[in-house]
């Protein structure tokens, strides 16, 4: 059995403040609390002075150029309806500038899209349909383009495509080796209907599927009524539109 051998009494381990010495080494130097203090104040302090420094800049570049912000507020297209982006988008004309009629009808594999529903009634003031009539188009400005009409009933056309939005699918036709897409207006073939804006008395035919449908199409659009254009135009009470 080992003999316990306790430290001699002039050992350092039993002289005053030895203990202290010895936690030197695992906890490191003492750090006097005044100096501490000192730091963590200076700290501080710079902080502070930096963030004023940076909300000052903030703040002084907001009112050097707080009107230039504020019409970009203004301007933010989120803040318009669609039919406002689109009428500033193409320039279109003020309301009442211009009042014309044209047949619009669009087939899609050999099947007419009736336009005499509720869904695709007066849903823009420039450029619609109403009085449940389902081809003939009403225009009460200048510079509408027919996609202002395609955006407000949900029709998306391409140059090979026509996709039903007000689908719950969204139903989408393209032209292929079987079907061809066709715009024309007046009987003349056009590229971009999109862009085109209507002319009093205009006939236009929009068709997907087979080409040997686009005569019997044509024949139909002619026989259409459009109806003349009032002298004078009049603003139903209400409802916001001429007639």
């Amino acid at each position: 059995m080992t003999e316990k051998v306790l430290p001699k009494e002039d050992s350092d381990f039993s002289l005053p403040g030895r203990m202290d010495e010895s936690n030197t080494a695992f906890f490191g130097p003492r750090v006097e609390p005044e100096i501490e203090s000192k730091s963590k104040g200076r700290s501080l302090a710079i902080f502070g002075i930096a963030f004023v420094l940076v909300a000052a800049g903030v703040f002084t570049y907001y009112f050097v150029n707080q009107a230039e912000i504020d019409s970009q507020i203004l301007d933010n297209t989120s803040f318009k309806t669609l039919e406002e982006k689109m009428a500033k988008h193409y320039g279109v004309g003020q309301f009442g500038s211009e009042h014309a009629h044209a047949a619009l009808v669009v087939f899609v594999n050999g099947d007419m899209i009736d336009f005499s529903h509720p869904q695709f009634q007066i849903q823009s003031k420039y450029i619609h349909f109403e009085n449940d009539n389902p081809y003939l188009i009403h225009k009460h400005a200048t510079d509408v383009p027919m996609d202002m009409l395609f955006s407000s009933i949900g029709l998306e056309i391409t140059s090979d495509c026509i996709i039903l939005r007000y689908t719950v699918d969204a139903s989408k036709y393209c032209s292929d080796s079987e079907n061809s897409m066709v715009f024309l207006v007046n009987g003349k073939a056009l590229t971009n209907i999109n862009l085109y804006e209507i002319r009093h008395n205009d006939r236009i035919l929009i068709s997907i599927g087979e080409t040997e449908l686009v005569g019997e199409q044509l024949e139909y659009l002619e026989e259409l009524e459009i109806h003349d254009v009032p002298k004078i135009s009049k603003l139903v009470p209400g409802k916001d539109f001429l007639v």
